[in-house]
């Protein structure tokens, strides 16, 4: 054998011993586990066979007065010989039949079997448990119901000491509460009686009953004189004096049947005397609750009655503003439905202008038909005055915006008037100016007048002819005959300025070529400039006869310039 199959095999060896030791270490680990477990459950079965279950019994020896007592007591000890005489020896059986599994390793069994052991003992403990705090509270009974009782006697005298200082608030109720506290102490001496027979368990019943009859008693003198006052003084003085009022709006012609008022009234007694009924058993549940909603709506009354007054004033004041304004818009939308033939006639109106004032003839009839039939269910008490006096406000809103729709109609006819009457005074004075531009030119006698100012003249006399034939037409169309008077008015105003500037311009060279004579002897160029002037003034060019004039004339005088536009500006 070589040396790595020796090394090998060695390796085997020492592996599997490993294997070995580890696999017993697991198993010596888990049986002493197991064995731990074990003495656990027995230390727990012997506690359970050491309960101070006799001990305690013994010390209820001297309460035990009545047959009750006496067979409950017979029962514990009983259930306590049974558990130990027969519970315990089988829990002691199974811990020794465990405590063999492990003597043989028949972990198998052992782990089968020591479930049950433990649910056994599970049973066992809580059967001892609760069989000691039973036989415990019995005897801490005595004095734990005797603090309690003392408690609830102070809590009783307290809520008594309550009652009996305010029981005037508390009316006719008083004699019903004075009774409860009458049964309370009843079952204080129900509670004596029964302890003196230590029957703990009616003791129970009774202590339970007192400290609810009590809450309840706590809640009683403290609601009853609110709720007494609210049922017997505050909400019959509420009806009452809200039945004062709907009878004097009733008389006053106020339509209030959308109150309910008699309806309502009736059913907030009705139920006043619902709830006092109940008061008077004491069955105060949601009593309060209701009682504040009742006054509540009836608070709600008051403030309904004086929205009613306010809106007839509001609608009173309105109606008589709003008759005020349909009548005339009726009116005025009457009378141009009279005179729309004659419009017609006398201006070209669009189709949209006619629409205009149809739509707000329609407008005006549908509302005027609407407010009457509102105005009618009012006197016929269908409505109240809140309702009347919002429709009112919506229709005096429409009528509103229906004035505003005509007066925009009555505006465009307003202007169609204005331009004829603005048209035939410009027509005037559009004639006038061109009758002072014949004047002017008449004026001054020119030597020439050109072709183009013949033209412009001719244009403006046709412009103002088309004007008077627009004028005579029917219908007028306000819109041609707004183009015609500015055309013409341009026109005119243009020849003016022609006419002026001529005749200026004519006068400027012709008494600078005069001014310039007296220098003709001086210089040649003076006599051959002022010849050549003289000759364009004669051929009309008045404008270029004076600048050859004054550029002539600067060689001897160079502030002609400033002179002749000082004459210039003279003649302007």
């Amino acid at each position: 054998m070589d040396d790595l199959s020796f090394v090998i095999i060695s390796y085997l060896v020492v592996a599997i011993v490993l294997v070995i030791v580890v696999i017993s270490l697991l198993k010596k680990k888990k049986s002493n586990s197991y064995k731990e477990q074990l003495e656990i459950l027995d230390r727990k079965k012997n506690e359970i066979e050491s309960a101070p279950v006799v001990s305690e019994l013994a010390k209820l020896e001297t309460i035990v007065k009545n047959d009750k007592m006496e067979e409950k007591y017979k029962l514990w000890f009983d259930t306590f010989d049974r558990i130990k005489n027969e519970s315990i020896p089988k829990i002691n059986d199974m811990i020794i039949d465990l405590d063999l599994n492990l003597d043989k390793k028949n972990y198998k069994d052992y782990i089968v079997h020591i479930a049950k052991t433990e649910l056994a003992i599970y049973k066992a403990k809580t059967a001892v448990d609760d069989l000691l705090d039973e036989i415990k509270e019995v005897g801490l009974s005595e004095e734990k119901y005797r603090n309690i009782i003392i408690k609830l006697k102070t809590r009783y005298r307290q809520l008594q000491s309550q009652f009996l200082e305010k029981k005037s608030e508390y009316g006719d109720i008083a004699n019903v509460i004075e009774l409860q506290f009458e049964n309370i102490e009843k079952r204080f001496q129900d509670f004596e009686d029964y302890m003196e027979q230590s029957d703990y368990q009616e003791v129970f019943h009774i202590v339970k009953g007192i400290d609810m009859m009590i809450d309840h008693m706590g809640i009683v003198v403290d609601e009853v004189p609110d709720l007494v006052l609210l049922a017997n003084r505050l909400i019959p003085k509420k009806i009452e004096q809200i039945t004062e009022i709907y009878d004097d709006m009733k008389a006053k012609k106020y339509p209030l049947k959308h109150l309910k008022i008699r309806y309502n009234v009736q059913e907030s007694l009705k139920n006043v005397n619902q709830i006092l009924d109940r008061i008077k058993v004491l069955n105060l549940e949601n009593c309060m609750f209701e009682l504040k909603t009742m006054l509540e709506y009836l608070e709600t009354l008051f403030n309904e009655f004086e929205v009613e007054k306010k809106a007839r004033r509001d609608y009173e004041e309105t109606k008589e503003i709003f008759d005020k304004r349909l009548d005339k818009l009726t009116r005025v939308v009457s009378d141009i439905y009279l005179q729309i033939d004659d419009i017609k006639n006398m201006y070209d109106l669009t189709d949209n202008d006619i629409k205009t004032i149809d739509t707000v003839n329609s407008k005006v009839s549908d509302l005027t038909e609407k407010y009457n039939t509102m105005v009618k269910d009012l006197s016929k008490k269908k409505i109240p005055y809140s309702q009347a006096f919002n429709s009112l406000d919506s229709y005096l809103n429409t009528l509103k915006e229906t004035e505003e729709e005509l007066d925009v109609a009555l505006k465009n006819l307003g202007n169609m008037h204005e331009d004829e009457e603005r048209a035939r005074e410009q027509l005037d004075e559009i004639q006038e100016l061109l009758k002072q531009s014949k004047v002017k030119i008449r004026s001054y006698k020119l030597p020439i007048i050109s072709n183009n100012y013949f033209v412009e003249l001719q244009e403006a006399n046709d412009a103002i002819l088309e004007i008077i034939k627009e004028l005579e037409k029917k219908p007028i169309a306000i819109k041609i005959l707004n183009t015609r008077v500015d055309t013409a008015r341009d026109l005119v105003l243009k020849l003016f300025n022609t006419t002026n500037n001529m005749v200026k311009t004519a006068k400027l060279a012709e008494y600078s070529i005069v001014y310039g004579n007296r220098y003709r002897n001086e210089d040649i160029n003076i006599e051959s400039g002022l010849n050549q002037a003289q000759a364009l003034f004669f051929k009309g060019n008045y404008k270029k006869a004076l600048e050859v004039t004054v550029n002539t004339l600067e060689r001897i005088d160079s502030d002609i310039k400033e002179k002749v536009n000082e004459l210039y500006e003279k003649y302007n």
